[in-house]
């Protein structure tokens, strides 16, 4: 399949499932990669088949969304950031915590993929914070739609590429490896839960001392969207908290944020 007509397809279609072209500018080689196993799947001859295959089986909707589910991730992404949240963040958090009589600190990861973001989180607790905070544990909810990247989060086995970024020490003392991945001991997994959540349709109970929505909803999803979203969002984060959007995202035109 030729990318102009992948583009000049996904341009259509984006609208029917409130996503934004402009996210998907940089990655569409790998949604298109998706759609072209799943018209070669079904026998059809090529884009303009698929799409009027869309017009007469309304539940294959449903399936092009789930093609177009970006899971770009690896530990300590954005450095700078991580830096950030163990230096300063992570520590006021926790300082809020004890003041308030309480014994965790909450986190939400939005959009977990196969869980380094939340990883990275509790490794930077159990490495640089946790003596610090003796008594004081992190919580972290991991939520994703994708049951088969939950399933690879709860494994916790990756590549090295994917944590290459981490200081060699801590791979060392994290990780044991088992036919060629590197596995993620069990002390730096149980503070994590994963939840199958699609964040347009459900999100976590609790209130939240930090929500990190990171290259998803601002990314991805429509101005209309974007800001129905935003307002759950910041619903769910406690007075004084922290709402984590990525390096390269800003929140809708007119709105203030936490």
């Amino acid at each position: 399949m030729k990318d102009t007509h992948c583009v000049r397809f996904l341009q259509q279609i984006m609208p029917t499932l409130q996503f934004q072209w402009r996210g998907f500018r940089k990655v569409r080689k790998q949604v298109c990669k998706r759609i072209d196993r799943r018209i070669k799947e079904l026998g059809l001859s090529g884009i303009e088949a698929y799409g009027e295959y869309l017009k007469n089986h309304r539940s294959e909707w449903e399936r092009l969304d789930g093609m177009c589910r970006i899971t770009i991730s690896h530990f300590y992404r954005d450095m700078g950031v991580f830096a950030h949240l163990g230096e300063a963040v992570l520590p006021e958090l926790a300082e809020r915590a004890w003041a308030r009589g309480e014994e965790h600190v909450t986190i939400w990861s939005a959009g977990c993929a196969s869980g380094e973001e939340s990883y990275t989180l509790s490794l930077i607790w159990q490495m640089d914070l946790a003596r610090r905070f003796r008594g004081m544990e992190l919580e972290i909810v991991a939520t994703d739609s994708d049951p088969a990247m939950l399933s690879r989060a709860e494994k916790a086995c990756y590549l090295y590429s994917s944590l290459k970024a981490l200081p060699a020490s801590w791979i060392e003392a994290a990780f044991r490896i088992e036919n060629g991945s590197y596995c993620l001991e069990e002390n730096y997994k149980k503070a994590v839960t994963f939840l199958r959540q699609d964040i347009r349709h459900e999100m976590p109970e609790k209130l939240f001392d930090m929500i990190l929505c990171r290259n998803l909803v601002f990314t991805y999803f429509d101005d209309a969207l974007q800001r129905k979203l935003l307002e759950k969002i910041e619903k769910k984060v406690r007075p004084g908290g922290y709402l984590l959007i990525g390096t390269h995202e800003s929140l809708p035109k007119g709105t203030r944020g936490i």
